[in-house]
């Protein structure tokens, strides 16, 4: 019961707090429309609106995910094996992060053609947190168990399969939950920057153009949604591939 309570009490704050700033709202009526008008507008939209626009924006955000991650687990991997490197990688990293994402849209847009731009921004926008999570969790392997494994004849692989892999997992997965919500974040600012036909970001950006309030708030709200189911599916991976965590908690 209380777990239920706790699940449900930031949703219904939420509900409470827009159902507030819609009637409170400024300006011309119908600009913050409620949640129930909002809800409609989705239903009545229905998968005839939605499926054309979100698959486009879905596959860029997994193909943005994979490449993303992929380079930043590589090259974390490249820094355990020459540690001479961390320096110049995070600085790598940390200049990808602090790129605006809306100042590199358009230069992507006019650098390559299609989806391109938005994958590539989509793999921007999870590049530095996974980089990070997965240089911050090999740092954290226990010094005493690698020195056993050491001891015992193990080389570099041994100790990185024994001991760096289990202690790196949960910081990866915890990046990676993060990342998943960023990737879809990323493909969709370079739909609303880039010159494709159809994706959420496409969607709402006409939406805009047309005032058409409920439709445009749905947008979000979908978003929001599978933002949301991303979040949980890594949330879900995470916790089978690290039985050990639970493990802990208890």
């Amino acid at each position: 019961m209380r777990l239920t309570i706790r699940i449900l009490a930031g949703p219904a704050v939420l509900l409470a707090l827009w159902s507030l700033a819609a009637l409170l709202a400024d300006g011309p009526a119908g600009l913050v429309p409620g949640p129930w008008a909002v809800l409609r507008q989705i239903v009545r939209d229905g998968w005839a609106f939605y499926g054309p626009n979100v698959w486009p924006t879905l596959g860029e955000a997994a193909a943005g995910f994979l490449w993303g991650n992929g380079l930043a687990i590589g090259l974390a991997l490249l820094v355990l094996l020459l540690p001479s490197l961390r320096r110049v990688v995070l600085q790598l990293a940390t200049v990808s992060y602090c790129v605006p994402v809306i100042a590199v849209g358009p230069l992507l847009a006019l650098v390559f053609s299609g989806r391109t731009p938005m994958v590539a921004l989509a793999a921007l926008s999870v590049f530095f947190t996974t980089l990070l999570g997965m240089l911050l969790g090999l740092r954290a392997a226990d010094p005493a168990s690698l020195e056993l494994v050491r001891a015992c004849g193990g080389g570099g692989w041994q100790c990185f399969r024994r001991v760096q892999l289990h202690a790196c997992l949960p910081s990866l997965f915890a990046a990676l939950g993060i990342a998943a919500p960023a990737a879809l974040l990323g493909a969709i600012l370079g739909e609303w920057l880039g010159s494709v036909q159809s994706g959420l970001g496409v969607a709402m950006v006409v939406s805009m153009q047309q005032m058409a309030a409920p439709r445009s708030w749905g947008i979000v709200v979908v978003s929001g949604l599978l933002a949301g189911v991303a979040y949980g599916l890594v949330a879900v991976v995470g916790r089978m591939l690290t039985p050990w965590q639970r493990t802990s908690r208890a």
